[in-house]
């Protein structure tokens, strides 16, 4: 099923999403990858408050290529997820109410993601070009020191991306395997 969201997602938005849905979000996104989430994970372990809101917030797992004259953003293709998987736990419990990459994830994410009713979504990866043209605006939020690495807010329009876990834990991954098998037998 094809659908139109608004992010930040709200939890009736993210329950409605089932994995396989092809979404085309509106709104307002951030990024983060490995160094960011690494800086986040030290802040909260010291006491400290992150630098973003994460309530119902998506964190888009991208570091972008230098924009081009004329352009907010340069490349902005997909990182690969699993990277972030020590920290999403904690950031989900947190409040995050979704994320975007590429490729699985640890159970331990799939049991945070179903725990709060939160999404994991999966943009193409090899994209990065065409996904780029989606985002309207990008501005470094926190972390500039991390150059491509900082915390970005990013303004997206009909950003395309597919649900890959939904918030009952249904996982895209897992269920195209099983069917392309049957198909296969």
């Amino acid at each position: 099923m094809e659908r139109e969201i608004h992010a930040p997602i709200d939890k009736d938005t993210a329950k409605q999403l089932k994995a396989g849905d092809m979404v085309y979000i509106t709104g307002t996104i951030f990024t983060a990858r490995d160094a960011a989430h690494k800086r986040m994970a030290e802040t909260l372990a010291s006491g400290g408050k992150l630098p973003i809101e994460l309530e119902g917030n998506s964190i888009y797992y991208m570091g972008p290529s230098p924009a081009r004259e004329g352009r907010p953003i340069g490349s902005a293709g997909p990182t690969t997820a699993s990277r972030m998987d020590k920290y999403a736990p904690k950031l989900l419990d947190l409040g995050l109410g979704g994320m975007i990459g590429k490729g699985k994830r640890s159970q331990a994410v799939v049991d945070a993601i179903k725990r709060n009713g939160s999404v994991y979504l999966a943009a193409i990866g090899g994209a990065g070009a065409l996904l780029s043209k989606s985002i309207t605006e990008s501005e470094v939020v926190a972390y500039d020191d991390l150059g491509t690495e900082a915390i970005r807010k990013l303004k997206v329009e009909r950003f395309p991306a597919i649900v890959v876990i939904d918030s009952e834990g249904n996982n895209l991954y897992e269920t195209a395997v099983r069917a392309f098998n049957r198909e296969d037998s």
